[in-house]
């Protein structure tokens, strides 16, 4: 999951057992919606610069990060223009946010928007609760290993993820249920041993998680 460097607040309103207990229930609706959310939301054509982007357009990406059911109800940010500050396009209803990022939009909801914030201000970070975003689109890359890495090197296991769930546990122990090998093929942990680590879910039935080879 890679994200932008800008904060977002002043834009928008504000043991493995138990592991699996918590994971399976709350994810079974989640990847359901997530396997038809792309016919309900068609990802617009590439632009060759978002600045071509129109209105309509930046929030057809947006919402193509989500399930129809939560993007359709959801704040909806403009993040196209990495130079420039993010944009409220919409206005939500339903707590959700989801931010139209060229290559890699994403929705999330409140626990993961804290998230956001503490990230883009490299502070510290309470979960109160379980947090579910979205990436439908998946991502163009980041290292599986370093929160703040800009681009591939020879020890950060850099890694292109196909459309996901992310999951933020309260917990942090839950997360030593899970592998952190993006191959491995199911939920691997992202950035463990950090603040901001979390699980990465993949629901594409045809796309594996790619990694560079050495």
């Amino acid at each position: 999951m890679r994200l932008s460097r800008f904060t977002v607040r002043d834009s928008i309103r504000r043991s493995s057992i138990l592991a699996a207990f918590t994971l399976v229930p709350l994810l079974a609706f989640h990847m359901a919606s997530a396997q038809t959310a792309g016919a309900e939301h068609a990802m617009p054509k590439p632009q060759h610069a978002a600045t071509k982007m129109t209105t309509a357009q930046k929030i057809a990406l947006a919402m193509s990060a989500g399930p129809a059911s939560i993007a359709k109800q959801a704040t909806i940010v403009d993040m196209t223009d990495m130079s420039a500050t993010p944009t409220e396009l919409r206005a939500g209803t339903n707590g959700w946010v989801c931010y139209a990022m060229v290559g890699e939009p994403m929705c999330l909801d409140a626990q993961w928007q804290k998230w956001f914030d503490a990230w883009t201000q490299k502070s510290d970070l309470k979960v109160e609760g379980t947090g579910i975003g979205y990436m439908l689109q998946g991502d163009r890359g980041a290292s599986n290993t370093d929160p703040y890495a800009t681009g591939p090197t020879a020890d950060n296991q850099w890694v292109v993820a196909p459309p996901h769930i992310m999951v933020l546990y309260p917990d942090a122990k839950l997360l030593d249920s899970y592998p952190t090998d993006p191959k491995s093929g199911g939920p691997w942990v992202m950035w463990k041993g950090t603040p901001y680590a979390h699980v990465m879910v993949p629901v594409s039935p045809t796309k594996a998680a790619s990694m560079p080879s050495r």
